[in-house]
């Protein structure tokens, strides 16, 4: 069984920053690729970011493009999110998920290719 956490939420000012950090455990960290998403209340959880399973390829969704940064320490075991210039409508719970295959490289925004989730950190951008 895999579990995730999440820490680093809170809340900021437009135009802060703030770093969200996902520790797991339960298999083989440096297997699997990892995402972050988001659900921002009365909408549905997109996808903000993911990074492959080597740490050499990001992809960001782009409303973060250029303000977040996604990356990760496999012998840590741990997935962190850089959030920059953040923004209102960056408020949302953000979740960190593993991947379901092991040394994928693509496709890591749909979200059903992913089997475990985090519980959630709340970030609130304040303008």
């Amino acid at each position: 069984q895999v579990q995730l956490l999440e820490s680093g939420g809170g809340l900021v000012q437009a135009g802060g920053s703030l770093r969200l950090s996902c520790a797991a455990s339960g298999r083989p960290f440096s297997y699997y690729s990892m995402g972050w998403f988001r659900q921002a209340p009365g909408k549905e959880r997109e996808f903000v970011a993911a990074i492959n399973w080597r740490g050499d390829s990001t992809y960001y969704a782009d409303s973060v493009k250029g303000r977040f940064t996604a990356s990760r320490d496999n012998a840590k075991n741990t997935v962190n999110l850089q959030m920059n210039s953040l923004k209102p409508e960056d408020t949302a719970v953000y979740y960190c998920a593993a991947h379901r295959r092991p040394y994928r490289s693509s496709g890591l925004e749909v979200q059903n290719e992913y089997d475990y989730w985090g519980q959630g950190t709340q970030v609130t951008v304040s303008s």
